[in-house]
């Protein structure tokens, strides 16, 4: 028995990579890690593994080994491998990008609201995938350049993502995301008031049984996958609150599900039920000023504020901040007027 643990996360996951827990039979004769590995991990190729060990994922006993380690019966091995890529057709695509940050190594772009992240059923193209696919071909003169994703964010959520440009570089941040070795913060408008200035929010995430589009918390710890969102509130306007969000761990829909769940869900969030009035007067004007802002904003106000992580070439720390978009800036303004004036 040599699968003592599989986390497998899947395309619809925001962090795309796998981790995979061994346990060695105790019969087994010494063997290449990386040969092990690749009889016993479905569709790792042995530049994939061997990649995964110079980015020193691959732990056996919980030390990092390099690819000619000699298992032995017991070992516990553990690698975490950078997402396989999708079986679709990348077809290159000249949209504009905002691009923060670029070295030879990864990129940081900053999404704008209504874009893809990845072509998927549905949406083939479009996708910040398809532009920065064309934009690496054209700006590298490599036919064969592509963006390698080790995280995601909502299509209609806007803010900083960070793409590597080789296959290390990105089983590296994969290994750091695992870690859970990089800063992410959010900015989120939520409807009420919330009780208190900061907190954290643990609770297991999975699909709704009844709808899989959308994430439901599972209290009992037995379904999903553990979730931590940590919070501060930056601005209270009254009726709605902006908070900053920390994530721990990056799992689909985290934020939007979380607050849900804690009765402040995002405001505008059609589908985690943010889209109608949840706090407020029952004035006619009010109602026409909120309605007003759900105009500004025809998405959840949810915006990847900032990035912070350590170069895996360099080693260097890299520290990247966002303005908030304009719908969303827009709407904040407005809300701290009206909380001032209550007009």
């Amino acid at each position: 028995m040599y699968m003592a643990d599989h986390q497998n996360f899947q395309e619809e996951e925001s962090e795309l990579f796998e981790h995979f827990r061994l346990s060695v039979d105790p019969g087994q004769s010494p063997l290449r890690i990386d040969k092990f590995l690749m009889l016993r991990i479905e569709n790792a190729s042995r530049n994939k593994i061997q990649n995964a060990a110079r980015a020193g994922n691959i732990l056996v006993n919980s030390q990092a080994v390099k690819s000619n380690y000699k298992v032995k019966p017991g070992d516990v091995i553990s690698i975490v491998l950078s997402h396989p890529p999708r079986e679709i057709e990348i077809i290159p695509e000249n949209i504009p990008l905002d691009i923060v940050y670029e070295d030879k190594d990864l990129l940081v772009v900053n999404k704008a609201a209504g874009m893809v992240v990845h072509p998927a059923y549905g949406n083939y193209t479009g996708t910040l995938v398809n532009a920065l696919t064309y934009y690496l071909r054209e700006t590298s003169g490599n036919p064969e350049a592509f963006p390698l994703l080790v995280h995601r964010i909502d299509k209609n959520t806007t803010g900083l993502l960070l793409v590597a440009k080789n296959e290390l570089v990105q089983t590296r941040l994969a290994g750091y995301f695992y870690k859970h070795d990089v800063d992410r913060r959010y900015y989120a408008l939520v409807w009420g008031d919330l009780k208190e200035d900061s907190g954290t929010i643990s609770e297991n995430l999975g699909r709704n049984p009844k709808n899989r589009k959308i994430m439901s918390v599972f209290k009992d710890g037995s379904k999903g996958k553990h979730a931590v969102t940590h919070y501060r509130v930056v601005q209270r306007f009254g009726y709605v609150t902006l908070v900053e969000c920390k994530l721990e761990t990056g799992r689909t829909h985290q934020i939007r599900a979380h607050f849900r769940y804690i009765k402040h869900p995002l405001f505008n969030d059609e589908t985690y039920g943010g889209n109608i009035i949840l706090k407020g007067t029952t004035f006619t004007k009010y109602k026409q000023f909120v309605q007003n802002c759900f105009k500004m904003i025809p998405r959840q106000a949810l915006h990847a504020k900032s990035l912070g992580f350590r170069h895996p070439v360099s080693g260097k720390t890299m520290n990247f901040d966002s303005e908030l978009p304009e719908d969303m800036q827009g709407v904040i303004d407005k809300w701290e007027k009206y909380s001032v004036s209550g007009k």
